[in-house]
């Protein structure tokens, strides 16, 4: 078991606001999600078409592939 933001020995370090890439694509073809929450679930907002989708933290962090933008505060 790894601690809480880690995984296999990379540290876990998005942010609310952030860009990231996915491995598959949403059926409005776009690939760039923006990051709305970070918990036990993860939200993120479709770039292309808007749309909301809420998934367990597990499951993101395996579709997420690379962080595009980081939003600077």
């Amino acid at each position: 078991m790894f601690p809480m933001g880690q995984k296999k020995g990379r540290i876990m370090n998005y942010k609310i606001g952030d860009i990231v890439r996915t491995k598959k694509v949403h059926p409005c073809g776009n690939k760039l999600w923006e990051i709305t929450r970070i918990g036990v679930d993860f939200k993120l907002k479709c770039q292309g078409c808007g749309h909301i989708v809420t998934i367990p933290r597990e499951k993101a962090l395996k579709v997420i592939t690379k962080l595009e933008n980081r939003k600077e505060m």
